[in-house]
């Protein structure tokens, strides 16, 4: 079955930067989620979090990565992407992706991310992620904000819905 990607928002941080990026009213009519991030920190942290419907209890995490030197992997209570801190080589971001199929099924809902900072150094990361939200209601909402401090100017976040056709 082919798969139909359709843009149902985006938003880029304009000069301030923002706190978070927010994507609210999702409708049901598709089959799967799909966000793509591109991601910088205004300070020196470099992960985020993601929230469904305001909520960040009843996540998980199992990541495995890498960082040019070594590889790693680790558990976490919530859903985490990269971000480019403040550190990392000027005007470079993260690239990320993350999938929710059947967001608005009744079931739990699983997730993958795939996550890849840039910078001109060795302490650039890129992760693999499976996660899962242990909740029953569809996601009509997601939220990607940073550890701390904001996303600068030019970070950008695209929500698309998937029809499978």
């Amino acid at each position: 079955m082919p798969n139909t990607f359709e843009l149902i928002a985006s938003s880029t941080a304009g000069s301030g930067g923002v706190a978070d990026f927010t994507f609210t009213s999702i409708p049901a009519t598709y089959t799967d989620l799909c966000v793509k991030i591109s991601l910088r920190s205004s300070i020196s942290t470099n992960d985020a979090k993601i929230e469904f419907n305001g909520v960040s209890t009843n996540l998980s995490e199992r990541a495995i990565g890498g960082n040019g030197s070594s590889t790693y992997s680790f558990n976490d209570s919530l859903i985490n992407p990269l971000v480019n801190p403040s550190t990392f080589t000027s005007n470079t971001f993260t690239s990320s992706e993350f999938y929710i199929p059947n967001y608005a099924g009744s079931t739990y809902k699983s997730v993958s991310l795939d996550s890849v900072q840039e910078t001109n150094a060795t302490a650039a990361n890129a992760i693999l992620t499976a996660a899962l939200w242990s909740n029953t209601a569809a996601i009509t909402s997601i939220k990607i904000a940073p550890s701390s401090g904001n996303f600068t100017q030019y970070s950008t976040a695209y929500l698309y819905g998937v029809k499978n056709a």
